[in-house]
């Protein structure tokens, strides 16, 4: 996503180019590429898909097939991870316990078969801001909250550092899922301000703001995550520019600001 103006082949290549040995996929352009042809292509470069993204938004009874068919898709592309944008409130609804419990039960629902296709169910917390239309989950306690419910080898969470950055109870709760081994998926992005109309776009480039963010990685890895470090970043004025030049920016700023 931080690079979504490449194509899925321009996007290998670089990655390969740039010794990046992973990348995180979206749905939308693995299903306009075609996910078979998308698997090949990962597969034949040498590069691991890291996760895909999104299932979730439980606000539906069809939610449930959506989110099969995207375990699915994991399955086809080799990751282990589908991520979850658990959905807000109902509509017309404004009880957020009620959304939280909508999103347990559907998660009950799909961990079995998610583990039963070798597919883990990484519940992302996003930043209270969405809790109203794009996801119930607010923190990580929240999401631990709901994944404790079940084995860490079908659901944990996703730490992401644009999301809960703020959140003075984040630290605890990252040592708590690293030690029972919830941390499918970490997620880097830095937070600046004034954020953009429409709010979701406003993810800034690593080094940008005002996020510790080799402190994170300090955090995350001294829980004892090994896995792979993602970066994802929602911004208009990258994806207006040269997809290449930024992915090049993009890595330096890990290498400057994570290490």
């Amino acid at each position: 996503m931080t690079v979504k103006q490449l194509s899925l082949p321009e996007l290998v290549e670089q990655c390969v180019r740039l010794s990046v040995p992973g990348v995180g996929l979206w749905r939308e352009p693995v299903a306009e590429y075609g996910l078979e042809a998308a698997a090949k292509l990962v597969r034949d470069a040498g590069l691991t898909v890291t996760s895909l993204c999104r299932g979730g938004f439980f606000t539906t009874a069809e939610s449930l097939d959506d989110n099969r068919a995207a375990i699915d898709e994991a399955a086809a592309l080799g990751t282990d991870t589908l991520v979850l944008v658990s959905g807000g409130l109902a509509p017309g609804s404004r009880d957020l316990s009620a959304a939280r419990a909508r999103i347990t039960e559907s998660i009950a629902e799909l961990a079995p078969y998610a583990g039963e296709r070798g597919v883990r169910l990484a519940i992302e917390p996003l930043h209270p801001m969405y809790a109203s239309d794009r996801c119930a989950v607010s923190t990580l306690d929240q999401a631990l909250a709901i994944a404790e419910h079940f084995p860490s080898t079908q659901v944990g969470v996703v730490v992401d550092t644009y999301h809960i950055w703020w959140d003075d109870r984040a630290p605890a709760a990252v040592a708590r899922a690293g030690a029972s081994g919830r941390i499918h998926a970490f997620q880097l992005a830095d937070w600046t301000t004034p954020l953009p109309a429409g709010v979701l776009n406003g993810r800034g480039q690593l080094g940008d703001g005002a996020i510790d963010l080799r402190a994170w990685c300090d955090l995350v890895e001294g829980s004892g995550y090994e896995g792979p470090i993602e970066v994802e970043l929602f911004n208009d004025a990258l994806w207006a520019r040269d997809g290449v030049e930024v992915l090049e920016e993009t890595l330096g700023r890990y290498v400057r600001h994570v290490g």
